[in-house]
């Protein structure tokens, strides 16, 4: 899954009669990381609970004794998991597949679908892949990398920092389950550009 997105910036503040207020900052009028990350249906992570997490879920792959040829960081949000991970497991090849789902809370695309450059199935054949991504939300994105790669790989198992219940995959591998939105640390402010070229 692409995890959670990151939020989009506000626009600034509007005049009476609905245009922009050219008085308005619009630095100042962007959320602040604590008004992403407030509310009782929030479960924040924050870096430095990051690092623990990953090394933890790290020790349950581990214990398993599943050892990975290939960690598959589902993009963007099971990268920096991904990353972690291979360090973690001593797992020197790392892949990428670019998955869009997520488009804001709660909003999603139909399907999933994926986005270039695409992964090279072939240099999969016959590995043994740990499938990473941040949280297996609704499971749609899990479920059509576990499909896509099902017939090149030896094995293919899942790793999240997070499973909801209503996930249609369940992952061998989670750090925690939770029925509220997260708000992951590398999405948790707006992006400091967009567009650029």
């Amino acid at each position: 899954m692409t995890g959670v997105p990151n939020p989009s910036p506000a626009a600034p503040a509007a005049a009476a009669d609905g245009s922009a207020d050219p008085a308005a900052d619009p630095v100042e009028s962007q959320p602040t990381e604590s008004e992403y990350a407030s509310g009782p249906d929030r479960e924040v992570l924050t870096w430095e609970l990051f690092g623990t997490a990953v090394r933890e879920l790290a020790e349950t792959v581990a214990a398993d004794r599943f050892v990975p040829d290939v960690v598959l960081g589902i993009a963007r949000g099971g990268l920096p998991i991904a990353g972690g991970l291979a360090y973690a497991l001593g797992a020197k090849v790392v892949g990428t597949l670019n998955v869009e789902f997520y488009t804001g809370v709660d909003s999603t695309l139909d399907e999933p679908t994926v986005l270039p450059p695409l992964l090279d199935l072939d240099a999969l054949r016959g590995s043994r892949v740990l499938i990473v991504d941040d949280v297996a939300d609704s499971g749609r994105t899990l479920e059509l990398v576990v499909r896509l790669i099902g017939t090149h790989v030896a094995e293919s198992r899942i790793a999240v920092l997070y499973h909801k219940p209503r996930s249609v995959v369940v992952p061998q591998y989670v750090w925690r389950t939770t029925d509220r939105w997260i708000v992951f640390p590398w999405s948790a402010l707006p992006p400091v550009a967009t567009g650029v070229t």
